[in-house]
């Protein structure tokens, strides 16, 4: 049983038991295409799902992350409003999903105050992060977000296990100007790179960076 739906009454956790499908994946696989009619709501109960869309450079630009306990609010949408996929997903490493049929979650939504309290949770966590990133992109410079984008998914340690292209693909711009950018995160003494990952030496300098400057 996920345990976000332990609260389920007893006849809404037998009909989750019986519908819900989970799917495991070992490495960095594609689950969902722009386009997709959608079999189910998504739910991470472990690893990382990543939602994203693409530039008109054709870069990928990533919209928001989904972490264990939380639902996909696009696949929700295109559920109740018979619509497609509005962009694409791809799984972290060593990921599981659970895909709860359309009907079933719908059934349960109707009757079921847990389903509805994720999704209203859902709903407003992408508001949230949708507009957090939209403020970035308009008030921020690309420096100022792969900082933000750095000290937001590190580790407790202070490391970010990601490629630089990988980073170009979330900030939606190239490996080679995330070269650039990281050069000066190094020389600034902020971070120490490493092959597929960056280390955060000192987390002030990567917070001055980020801080709006004032005449």
């Amino acid at each position: 049983m996920t345990e976000t739906f332990l609260d389920l009454t007893p006849s809404g956790q037998k009909l989750f038991e019986n519908g819900v499908v989970r799917k495991c994946f070992s490495k960095p696989t594609s689950v969902i295409h722009k386009g997709q009619a959608v079999s189910g709501a998504y739910l991470v109960t472990q690893g990382r799902l990543r939602v994203f869309t693409y530039t008109p450079q054709g870069s990928e630009a990533t919209l928001y992350f989904l972490d264990p306990g939380e639902t996909c609010v696009l696949a929700l949408n295109c559920l109740f409003n018979d619509l497609r996929y509005p962009a694409w997903v791809e799984t972290d490493g060593d990921t599981q999903v659970d895909v709860i049929p359309g009907a079933l979650y719908r059934k349960l939504f109707e009757g079921e105050s847990t389903v509805q309290n994720l999704t209203v949770k859902a709903l407003s966590s992408l508001v949230f992060r949708l507009m957090e990133e939209l403020e970035q992109v308009h008030a921020c410079n690309l420096d100022q977000r792969l900082a933000n984008f750095i000290l937001s998914n590190a580790s407790e340690e202070g490391v970010l296990r990601m490629t630089q292209q990988a980073l170009g693909g979330h900030l939606g711009t190239t490996r080679e100007v995330i070269a650039r950018l990281m050069q000066g995160f190094v020389a600034e003494g902020a971070v120490e790179t490493r092959r597929g990952a960056v280390i955060v030496t000192d987390a002030a300098k990567l917070v001055k960076l980020i801080e709006p400057t004032t005449l």
